[in-house]
């Protein structure tokens, strides 16, 4: 697999000289500072790809073009914004960049509760803690609809006892805090909010179903993946993440039935996915390595994450070989899928990999960072990564004598 390393412009605290040091060979980048739904310049693309060129990478992934509101509700000006997405992918194909990874999430983005959650390592994780996000929900943002979707689930008066006493549990700097984790935006997210502006962006979905975001998800791939085959592009939808309903809105990127019916709703190469280990992990429902089997096809990039799963719903950022998830048997499915490309002569034999998510470690504690993309954590990882790869690929030369 190629070595890649998500890097967020010149802006990012991360320099492309560390990440050269870190061995990755591809960069996966976007311009974040078009994040409203226009339409990306090729020469703004292009002036990205040349740094990147000129520190001796390449520009691997588009990690992503955002989906305008509009176009997920399929309301509004929702043409006007897959147009601009469509001029986009065009500009991104002339800039020689293959693989674009997106996501369909409604509202929020990559979600967490904790940016600096304590490891017993004495480094830090990303962490969701389903009851402080509950107690964010019901008693902070006070969601019209939540008491009822909490009372609806299994032991629903419990639940709602035990969120309300999280709440009450909680300092002002705590509630402070978790506000804006949950809602100013992580790194690579489309938007930050307000209260008054989620309260108002959540109400827009009210009576929207998975049915309904679904079929607007479809509609929306039979707009632009005509566009990404015509242009040479694999298109790569990001799981949902966490892979359930936030704030009561539906999500439809979660499940192996969810992945089988995107795939199936255009069936083409041009229509692929990100297999994200972290975000489908979070589920135990979900059975990565039959997933990794099944879809590996149409697996154009890989998240190489590991979150811990908790009863409760809970996780946190895991060590990259040590979590809830079969990561070597992951990596051991997608280089035999490479294998098999190799043999059919499929250009796109090598998968783009990346490290994502990684611990905050050793000097960069202190150091202003992104949340989950400092350097010495993503390092680390990496360096396991590649030892897995390593030791597979070694294994089976002499397994084959």
């Amino acid at each position: 697999m190629q070595e890649t390393w998500r890097w967020f412009g010149p802006n990012d605290p991360v320099p492309l000289d560390h990440i050269k040091q870190a061995g990755a060979t591809g960069i996966v980048s976007a311009l974040h500072h078009l994040y409203r739904g226009e339409a990306w310049p090729l020469d703004a693309i292009s002036r990205r790809r040349d740094e990147i060129l000129a520190a001796g990478f390449v520009w691997s992934v588009v990690e992503s073009i955002p989906i305008h509101n509009s176009i997920k509700l399929r309301s509004g000006p929702y043409a006007h914004f897959i147009s601009a997405w469509k001029d986009t992918l065009a500009a991104i194909a002339k800039a020689g960049i293959g693989v674009v990874c997106y996501n369909f999430m409604p509202v929020v983005d990559w979600t967490r509760t904790d940016l600096k959650w304590r490891l017993p390592s004495t480094g830090y994780a990303l962490r969701f803690d389903a009851v402080d996000f509950a107690a964010y929900d019901l008693c902070i943002l006070e969601r019209k609809g939540a008491e009822v979707d909490y009372h609806s689930r299994s032991h629903g008066a419990d639940l709602l006892r035990v969120i309300r006493a999280r709440f009450d549990s909680m300092s002002e700097q705590r509630r402070n805090e978790l506000e804006h984790t949950i809602i100013a935006g992580l790194p690579g997210a489309e938007a930050s909010y307000n209260r008054e502006i989620l309260r108002r962006l959540i109400t827009e979905y009210e009576g929207a179903t998975s049915v309904d975001l679904r079929a607007n998800l479809v509609a929306f791939l039979r707009d632009v993946v005509p566009v990404a085959q015509e242009n040479g592009l694999r298109l790569a939808i990001h799981p949902d993440d966490p892979p359930w309903s936030l704030f009561g809105l539906p999500r439809v990127v979660s499940t192996t039935a969810d992945v089988r019916a995107i795939l199936a709703a255009c069936d083409t190469l041009a229509n692929g996915l990100t297999f994200c280990v972290g975000s489908f992990g979070a589920r135990a429902d979900n059975d990565l390595l039959s997933m990794a089997q099944e879809f590996g096809a149409r697996i154009h990039f890989a998240h190489l994450r590991q979150v811990t799963r908790e009863p409760d719903g809970s996780f946190h950022e895991a060590e990259h070989l040590d979590g809830s998830s079969d990561m070597v048997g992951v990596i051991l499915a997608l280089m035999k899928e490479e294998l098999h490309r190799r043999s059919v002569g499929r250009p796109d034999h090598e998968i783009p990999m990346r490290p994502d998510h990684g611990h905050l470690l050793a000097d960069d504690i202190g150091k202003k960072v992104n949340p989950g993309y400092s350097l010495v954590g993503r390092l680390k990882g990496l360096a396991e990564l590649r030892g897995v790869m390593k030791g597979l690929e070694y294994g089976s030369r002499e397994l084959a004598r």
